[in-house]
């Protein structure tokens, strides 16, 4: 698709963070200027959600600050609230077997789900930087023994200026391979985040372009759920991996810069 033309129709970008506006503590250059852009814009409007639910959206706030991005809390989702929400759901009062960072158990705990560390109803891993052997071994156990298993998302790996580092869908795979059972994934690209966009935001998915550097997420979410899906090449993807990909971005831009020339 023309870079111009997939510009039409979009009232609504749900921008990734983690390789699209930023790697690590670096801003990528031309974001910022695509940000200020969309907010000038009566027309059009931005989100941010991101995958990465080892932080909740109050330190995603904190870091787009000091990046020169100022935004509220609403404007910032992660897969780690569409999990909760989901156990909200469906889980009410149930007791949570959460992997995860202490950031995501406080917010989970303020939501006012029940974690615990023994007897579980649901086991739930998450991009866990503090996780350890012990963990692994715990989940493993109650996982083999017909617990139900979900994970907040399928990322393999976590962009950083250095490279990449481990993500929720590795740390899933070792589970896997130890006990058989496949998690149930949250986050992109599974329609239950484009629901909660829309809830939040009020737009139609039809409005929405999901933005983001990995072609099975990012753009996966926005193709396979009648959005729009933009990969950006500062990321996880590069041509190569668009090549061998099933997905179809429905345009692909070097960056959020690139795109601010289109708009």
């Amino acid at each position: 698709m023309n870079k111009k033309d997939a510009m039409r129709g979009v009232r609504l970008f749900v921008l990734d963070m983690d390789g699209t506006v930023y790697l690590g503590d670096q801003l990528i250059p031309g974001a910022l200027d695509f940000v200020r852009a969309v907010e000038e814009d009566p027309d059009r409007d931005f989100v941010f959600f991101t995958n990465n639910a080892s932080r909740v959206p109050r330190v995603y706030v904190e870091k787009l600050q000091r990046l020169g991005i100022d935004v509220p809390e609403s404007k910032v989702i992660t897969a780690g609230d569409v999990t909760a929400a989901f156990l909200q759901k469906e889980y009410a009062g149930k007791r949570v077997l959460l992997n995860g960072t202490p950031l995501l158990e406080e917010n989970w705990k303020a939501k006012g789900i029940t974690l615990v560390e023994d007897a579980p109803d649901v086991c739930v891993q998450s991009f866990d930087t503090t996780l350890t052997y012990e963990k692994l071994d715990r989940i493993c156990r109650y996982v083999r023994n017909g617990v139900p298993f979900i994970a907040t998302h399928m990322d393999t790996n976590c962009p950083t200026e250095d490279g990449f580092m481990p993500d929720c869908g590795a740390m899933c795979a070792l589970i896997t391979e130890s006990t058989g059972v496949k998690p149930r994934f949250f986050g992109k690209p599974f329609g239950e985040t484009v629901e909660m966009i829309t809830a939040l935001t009020g737009y139609a998915k039809e409005d929405m372009a999901f933005v983001g550097d990995r072609i099975y997420t990012d753009v996966a979410i926005g193709v396979n759920n009648g959005a729009k899906g933009f990969l950006v090449l500062t990321g996880e993807a590069d041509m190569d991996t668009v090549r061998a990909s099933d997905v179809v971005p429905s345009c692909i831009y070097e960056s959020l810069g690139e795109m601010r020339a289109y708009l």
